[in-house]
């Protein structure tokens, strides 16, 4: 556990191929979907927050800190983790999407690990970026600012940008498997003997 690192739960998409509901809130086997990401990376790090832009109230039911976007123009990942950044109190922030049930136990130690002396890190199961799953230092908050005032919402280029590294997680790629649409989460739920409630 690295209690130095803040964890941060990306659920604040608008989940346009769940038909628009909120994606981090879907219950499978009897728990928000967000839930199970949580039970995964709160092992990983200090403290968690949830980065949420609806149904914050439901969110907070959980115990933890509930912060929205710093805009309201629903601004991609990047808007959540501007928002986890300045809300974190550590110097080191982990990122993961709440749709990724089965994200790695080990995602921060190897993410940090992997840094080598970079301010930014990314997973990649070898043959696919996996951007929101990332480790970041909490000085780039105000150069991640700059980039989405100039109307900038590309991941993967702002990761560039600050020459984050590409750290692989070999045969690992279901642990990044996302689940965006009901057919994924029941094909999901089926995988894990999970009953619809």
């Amino acid at each position: 556990m690295h209690i130095d690192i803040t964890g941060v739960i990306l659920a604040g998409g608008r989940a346009t191929r769940m038909g628009g509901e909120d994606k981090g809130l879907i219950s499978l086997g009897g728990l928000p979907l967000y839930r199970y990401a949580l039970a995964r990376l709160a092992p990983q790090v200090g403290t968690v927050i949830i980065s949420a832009n609806r149904n914050q109230e439901v969110y907070q039911q959980s115990g933890l800190p509930v912060v929205g976007d710093l805009t309201t123009d629903f601004a991609g990942p990047l808007a959540g983790m501007l928002a986890g950044l300045r809300s974190a109190k550590t110097d080191w922030v982990a990122f993961v999407p709440c749709d990724v049930p089965d994200l790695p136990l080990t995602l921060v130690e190897t993410l940090w690990q992997g840094k080598q002396q970079a301010l930014a890190a990314y997973a990649s199961d070898g043959e696919r970026a996996h951007p929101t799953l990332a480790l970041l230092h909490a000085s780039l908050a105000p150069h991640l600012a700059e980039y989405l005032a100039r109307g900038e919402r590309k991941l993967m280029l702002f990761l560039k940008e600050v020459a984050a590294k590409q750290v692989v997680f070999n045969d690992r790629s279901h642990a990044f498997q996302n689940l965006n649409t009901p057919d994924d989460c029941r094909r999901w739920q089926q995988e894990k003997g999970l009953s619809n409630d």
